[in-house]
Parts: structure tokens; C-alpha cells; sequence
């Protein structure tokens, strides 16, 4: 396993002298183009007439997909996974290498976060934080559709599970914090334990309770399936067309799609099931983090954008993100005010998403500055951004006990859930 992330260029010269190495079950091709011209690279590793599509670098700030890609490659190639699944006579896997390199060329998390010796949870969330960049959801292929929009990315990966017909599709996340959680757009029986025992051997825990599954069906702990579309308009708000995303497009062939994500840093409680004392007091108490904290951001935006470059895809995501994102962040989970039920896992999944946004922003904000140092005005807004930024960094990392996950464990675990998702895929006959 590495001992560090991969940027997407390594990750793709890696991926040409695999190739060389491996020239009679392997390719690699170009699958198409991003909107500024960057090649959509497929490598293709086996000869069989059942495909796994393999989707990384879907969002730019979540840096372990592309090095998991490879990573499943190369074991592939050389014998290391004893699994029917790795038949490559009989099964073709595929493996995009960055769904959206656009945006990867605006991050630089990898390098950020991806070391073998990890900086204290504090340090290493502000670097991480202020080397993030992730598109808005308009402009993120596999949500695109759910805006009404289709970028040529999302027309590459549809044109891919037209192509191929995938048994399954493995979409690749990361999560900042909390626990490992697998995502379903359909049932995949077999998936559950073997996803649970990779996740206990590399030492992540499971996530009992997400923001981004919220109202899915949990047939086991982590494991969220999406509900029928009859009952799709109780998910989480901006979620509600979900059936137009790229993650549903398998289903025109029996195929299904798994979204794995896994945490960068592990929180304490992410797998605590005990009932939380007062979820009431502590759902209130995350709103109004959520809302200082966007509303505070939204003021800086706001002074400093006479510094900024008016074109600037950071600016354009932070403009977004204070036209109503932090409130309709905080309102999806009101309809959870009312329990009395909920678990301390469930308030500690919550209390990420209340952090997440406003932490997102002050990066964005921070690195906007540092790129205008010479505007007058523009070290001391960006002293007084890192100022918060680090608070908040250190708050996040004390109150929810965070610990770093090492790249290698990262890796090791999406790895394993892959290959446990096609197997159940392929023994439930699936695609095609």
C-alpha cells in the first residue's frame, strides 16, 4: 500500500508505465476532454465481457480516489486479490482516474494531507482546508444533472455506462472527518460485512450516523441505500433529484452504484451508538455554528471582493456559497429537531456538516488572498482569515477528538470495499 496520496499527474504517468509494463491486459485511452481541454483518462485492465467502472477525482478536495485507483490496478495486474472479481478473463475493470481534472488543478490537498507522518489534527485541517477547492454544484459532473446542467465530463462517465454497462459502478470520496460510510443506489446484498471488516482493519470506524445519507434506508451500520423515488423528497434538501445524477445511471442496465467514502481524520464518536442527552440543545447549537460561521465568512467575502479577481472560479463558488448554502445546510436537518432518539453518533456526524461549510470558505477566502498579496489591504484580511480559520481548525479537531487516518489505511480500506462491491454485484448477475 503507499505511504502517501498521489497527485492526479502522478497518478496518470503511473499509469502509462503500468501499461508498458503490462501491455497484453491493460490500456490506457483517452475517454474524452474537460471543459479546458485536459485529457479524461481510462485505464482498462482485463479482456472480460463484465465491466467495472471505477470513478476517482470526482471531487478535487478528496485526494485518496486517484491513488486507490491505481493502487487496484496494479494489484490487478499482479495477482495480489484473490477474489472471482479479479478474473480478468471474465471481467474488464475501468478505472477513470480523474472525473473532473479541471478542478483538481485548483487543489492541492494531496499534497496537503497526503503524507506518511501526519501534522497534529489542528495543524493538518487548516492546511488541508486552505488547499481545497471544490466546484459548485452546477459545475461538479456527477451532480450536474440534479442543476439542470450536463458538462461534457458528466457526458463522458454517461457515455462510459452506456459503453460498458456496468455490473457496478464505484464512485470514489473522501469525507474530511467522522467515519467510513458506503452509499447504495440499490441493494447490494453481500457488500455489508466484508466493508465492515476491511474498515476494522485498517482502523477506521464506521459512520452510525451522515448528513449525506440523511433519510436513506441503513440495512447495516454505514450502509445507506437510496429510497425508492416515491420517497426521494424526504432527502436531504438539494438532494431530492438525485435519480438525474450519474451515480443512478446504471440502473438502465441492472447495474448499481456504490459511493465509498472514507475520512481523512477520524472523529471519536462517529461509531458511538449511545443515545445523545440533549440532542434538542445540541441541534440548536449546530445551527447557529453553521449560520455564525457563514455569516461571518459571507462578511469578509464581501469586504474583500473589491481585492479579488472578479473572474475567479474560488470567488464565483463563495458567491454561491453566501446566496443561501449555510441556511440550507442548517434547515435539512430540522426535521430531525423533534427526536429524542438521536445517538451521539448521529449529533457527531451533524456537528461535522455544521463545521464543514463555514471551514470551506475561510480556504477558499484565504487562498484567494494570498494570490492578491500585492492589493493593498489584502495581508491583513488574509492574517485575520487565517486567525478564524485556525480557531476553527482547532475547535473542530478538540470537540470531535479527531485523529489522522494514514494515506495507506485510506487507500486499503476503498480498495477492499471495491473489490467487495463488485463481487456481490457479479454474484448477483447484475449489468450487462
Amino acid at each position: 500500500m503507499p505511504n502517501r496520496l498521489l497527485t492526479v499527474a502522478e497518478v496518470s504517468v503511473a499509469a502509462r508505465r503500468l501499461v508498458s509494463a503490462h501491455a497484453g491486459t491493460s490500456r490506457l485511452r483517452r475517454a474524452g476532454t474537460s471543459r479546458e481541454g485536459r485529457p479524461l483518462l481510462l485505464l482498462s485492465v482485463g479482456r472480460g465481457a463484465r465491466h467495472v467502472l471505477v470513478v476517482a477525482g470526482a471531487h478535487a478536495d478528496e485526494p485518496t480516489g486517484p491513488t486507490t485507483a491505481l493502487t487496484l490496478a496494479r494489484r490487478l495486474l499482479r495477482g495480489g486479490i484473490t477474489s472471482p472479481a479479479a478474473d480478468l478473463t471474465g471481467v474488464t475493470w475501468d478505472f477513470l482516474l480523474c472525473l473532473d481534472p479541471d478542478a483538481a488543478a485548483l487543489s492541492r490537498t494531496a499534497e496537503a494531507c497526503g503524507g506518511a507522518a501526519p501534522a497534529p489534527p489542528a495543524h493538518a485541517l487548516a492546511a488541508y482546508y486552505r488547499a481545497s477547492y471544490r466546484p459548485l454544484a452546477a459545475e461538479q459532473p456527477e451532480w450536474a444533472p440534479i442543476e439542470g446542467r450536463h458538462l461534457p465530463e458528466t457526458d463522458v462517465l454517461l457515455g462510459l455506462v452506456d459503453t460498458l454497462r456496468p455490473v457496478v459502478q464505484c464512485s470514489l470520496h473522501n469525507v474530511d472527518a467522522g467515519g467510513t460510510f458506503l452509499q447504495l443506489t440499490s441493494g447490494l446484498p453481500g457488500v455489508e460485512k466484508p466493508f465492515a471488516r476491511a474498515a476494522a482493519h485498517h482502523g477506521i470506524p464506521l459512520q452510525y450516523g451522515t448528513f449525506d445519507a440523511l433519510h436513506w434506508e441503513t440495512p447495516a451500520p454505514a450502509v445507506h441505500v437510496l429510497p425508492p423515488p416515491a420517497f426521494r423528497h424526504r432527502l436531504a434538501a438539494g438532494s431530492s433529484g438525485i435519480g438525474r445524477a450519474t451515480w443512478c445511471a446504471p440502473e438502465a442496465y441492472g447495474g448499481t452504484t456504490a459511493i465509498i467514502e472514507v475520512p481523512l481524520w477520524a472523529s471519536r464518536a462517529a461509531d458511538d451508538a449511545t443515545p445523545h442527552p440533549d440532542p434538542r440543545a445540541a441541534l440548536r447549537a449546530l445551527t447557529g455554528l453553521t449560520l455564525d460561521g457563514g455569516r461571518a465568512i459571507t462578511a469578509l467575502v464581501a469586504e474583500a471582493r473589491p481585492l479579488l479577481p472578479a473572474d475567479d472560479p474560488r470567488l464565483r463558488v463563495l458567491t454561491w456559497m453566501g446566496e443561501g448554502l449555510y441556511e440550507l445546510v442548517a434547515s435539512s436537518w430540522q426535521s430531525l429537531a423533534a427526536s429524542t432518539r438521536l445517538s451521539a453518533a448521529d449529533v457527531d456526524a451533524l456537528g461535522i456538516a455544521a463545521r464543514r461549510q463555514p471551514l470551506r470558505a475561510a480556504g477558499l477566502l484565504h487562498d484567494l488572498l494570498t494570490r492578491t498579496t500585492a492589493a493593498p489591504g489584502a495581508p491583513a484580511l488574509r492574517a485575520h482569515v487565517d486567525t478564524l480559520l485556525t480557531t476553527w481548525c482547532g475547535d473542530f479537531a478538540r470537540e470531535l477528538a479527531l485523529r489522522a487516518i494514514p494515506p495507506r489505511d485510506q487507500v486499503g480500506h476503498q480498495a477492499a470495499t471495491v473489490v467487495a462491491a463488485a463481487e456481490a454485484a457479479l454474484e448477483e448477475g447484475g449489468g450487462g
